[in-house]
């Protein structure tokens, strides 16, 4: 039986982290992960494909629509086996590239589906049913998430698919249907929209992107329906019937009302997603997962003796940065040595055109908490780099304590929105004040002097609109 200090369950960007972390410090650890290859969903079929896909995309609606504007006369021409063929390349480079650091830093890779067998007990199943026990002191879960379900919508990854089918569609649908107004959602729809289809959303809520600053949201649907986006929002689905044609998706008003039914090529489910925990033997150490599937953690100890937790398995935002953050700080707590996550400093980025990028607390939140604040705002209309790329969609926008000015939250809408937030979320993580990114110089001409404006006007001196 194999001994190790700490075998982590899950090869995602928690699981390989934590992994990666441990072998660093000295720690005897294995990585158990059923896929064929490392870098769970995001690497997979998550956060890079889907990237490679809209910068791809939004190049070749570039080329379509701006560059006569620019001077360069081109007549674009779609290869859509070849720009899934980009997608695979670059994600087999990156798997096979976790798969070295795990290598590099002496950690085993256990191919297999890992769960607990007892304390200090890790099973794993290979493909061809043969078990091997492992034995360890610690045991890091890290299995991540999988796509909701919807009751009356089954994905059968043909005509209705979740993310994983929406990153290989075999064609550019006609229309496309989009179930939830979420991050993934809005992304994927995005690829197609400008790969040609027409995209409706389907929404339960009364607006898009729940969570994220209201303002902020309002912005971004107005951007997204500019080019060409359809919503029906607070609406609820009820149905769908799939046919060789496509499906036939009925939906109602959350409020009452008529029914209503639509016709599409196909649909995408995205509702959100679950921590993935069931099969993983957490009974056989005494721990009981909550209804929705999380496991309650405390400084990511799991309740047994010996099991953590990180990323999408416990509550939180369900971030791949989140979850490497989650197994540094758990894998130093097994070391013995400080692991801390400032939960109030982790950004969320929406990787449409415009991108959307927030960190900290909201105004909805400040205002509910009662915390008196002030805001600093500056349109990219009035930045000098984005003018002159035709980048003007969006705004900065900057909270701050009205008493100490020390930066409570940020939200941008606009170009390389998740670049710029980095800015301040180093500015938050050392407590800094509005006046001090207002006083930090800023190159020009760059988009980041929109975050140096915005931070200016919380106090009211914007100098640039």
């Amino acid at each position: 039986m194999a001994e190790y200090d700490v075998v982590i369950i899950g090869g995602g960007p928690g699981g390989y982290n934590a992994a990666i972390r441990a072998g660093q410090l000295g720690l005897k650890a294995a990585c158990v992960e059923k896929r064929a290859t490392l870098g769970g969903t995001c690497l997979n079929v998550g956060c890079i494909p889907s990237k490679a896909l809209l910068h791809a995309s939004e190049l070749y609606e570039m080329a379509q629509k701006d560059f006569a504007g620019l001077g360069i006369e081109v007549t674009p021409k779609l290869n859509l086996a070849a720009m899934m063929a980009q997608k695979d390349g670059a994600v087999g480079q990156l798997t096979k590239g976790v798969e070295f650091l795990l290598k590099k830093n002496k950690v085993d890779w256990i191919k297999g589906a890992g769960e607990l067998a007892g304390p200090g007990k890790v099973e794993v199943t290979a493909d061809d049913g043969a078990v091997t026990t492992l034995e360890a002191k610690n045991v890091v879960i890290a299995t991540g998430s999988e796509p909701s379900g919807l009751p009356g919508v089954t994905v059968d990854q043909k005509r209705i698919v979740d993310s994983t089918g929406a990153l290989a569609l075999p064609e550019v649908p006609k229309h496309l249907v989009v179930i939830g107004a979420g991050v993934i959602g809005l992304e994927l729809g995005s690829v197609w929209r400008r790969l040609g289809s027409q995209v409706t959303v389907v929404e339960f809520l009364d607006r898009i992107v729940p969570g994220v600053d209201a303002e902020t949201a309002r912005t971004f649907q107005r951007a997204l329906a500019k080019q060409g986006v359809a919503f029906k929002l607070g609406c609820k689905v009820t149905g769908a019937a799939v046919s060789d044609a496509g499906v036939e998706l009925t939906f109602e008003p959350v409020a009452g009302g008529a029914a209503e039914t639509i016709g599409a090529d196909y649909v995408l489910l995205c509702i959100g997603r679950r921590p993935y925990t069931d099969g993983l033997g957490l009974e056989t150490v005494g721990i009981q997962p909550d209804r929705r599937g999380f496991i309650e953690t405390d400084h990511f100890r799991a309740g047994a003796a010996g099991v953590w937790a990180i990323g999408d398995v416990t509550h939180g935002p369900m971030l791949a940065h989140k979850a490497e953050d989650e197994a540094v700080a758990c894998v130093e707590l097994i070391a013995g040595r400080a692991g801390h996550v400032n939960y109030d400093v982790i950004p969320s980025v929406i990787y449409t055109y415009p991108e959307v990028a927030t960190v900290g607390r909201t105004e909805e939140e400040l205002k509910a908490a009662g915390v008196a604040y002030k805001a600093g705002k500056f349109p990219f209309t009035a930045n000098a780099r984005a003018r002159v790329n035709g980048e003007t969609e969006g705004f900065v926008k900057i909270l701050a304590d009205a008493a100490t000015d020390r930066v409570l939250g940020a939200h941008i809408v606009g170009p390389d929105a998740g670049e710029l937030i980095a800015e301040v979320c180093v500015a938050m993580e050392f407590a800094a004040s509005s006046e001090d990114i207002a006083r930090t110089c800023h190159a020009h001409p760059t988009r980041s002097e929109a975050v140096r404006q915005a931070a200016m006007g919380v106090e009211g001196w914007t100098m640039q609109a």
